[in-house]
């Protein structure tokens, strides 16, 4: 890992991070966010910005795509994001569910998906910090709220998908961003090297 960068979680810590986040207040709304975040590679700011409506259509069924417009991205560059992973799409559904039992008829789409404490919106900022006390209950060193993008981005590198892809995907302007993001893995490269000839 180079100076500065987020730590790269493997799937033991990943889970780790989310049975911390299972005994904790605001669980489920908690465990949608590490979703997100690994299984969506989306940054603070975009998740802080999205609403009800960006992952539910009308009849209130979870949407297979989420679409972040320049508003809510860094760049300012449209892309989506695909709620085709079960596990992402099941933990959105558990907190959104929860959500419409306490809100009942007050349920809004045009509402904050990721509410705080106090019922308001998420700044970039205290969801962050958000993060930071995951991690901190888990026990994480290293970590923060660009982990999920980190590990987003060398988990597909490590399953072969094309670098092209996940810069698309991650909604960098060039491959050379994307390269920045994934961490070499000593076991991966050394499998690279035994099937070199």
């Amino acid at each position: 890992m180079r100076e500065g960068q987020a730590k790269v979680l493997t799937e033991s810590e990943f889970r780790r991070v989310v049975n911390a986040a299972k005994k904790e207040a605001h669980a489920k709304r908690n465990i949608a966010l590490l979703y997100c975040s690994f299984g969506l590679g989306l940054r603070a700011k975009e998740m802080a910005a999205l609403r009800i409506r960006h992952v539910l259509n009308t009849d209130g069924e979870l949407l297979d795509e989420i679409n972040l417009d320049g508003s809510m991205t860094k760049g300012r560059k449209q892309r989506h994001a695909y709620l085709t992973n079960p596990k992402v799409a099941d933990a959105i559904r558990d907190y959104l569910d929860e959500r419409r039992n306490a809100d009942g008829v007050t349920f809004n789409y045009d509402a904050p998906l990721f509410r705080s404490q106090k019922g308001g919106t998420f700044t970039p900022n205290t969801l962050q910090q958000l993060f930071h006390r995951m991690y901190s209950k888990a026990r994480m060193q290293g970590a923060s709220s660009h982990s999920g993008r980190r590990t987003f981005a060398t988990t597909l590198i490590e399953k072969g998908v094309d670098i092209k892809a996940v810069s698309t995907l991650m909604g960098h302007a060039s491959i050379a961003m994307t390269a920045r993001y994934v961490e070499d893995n000593p076991v991966r490269l050394r499998q690279i090297s035994a099937d070199a000839l």
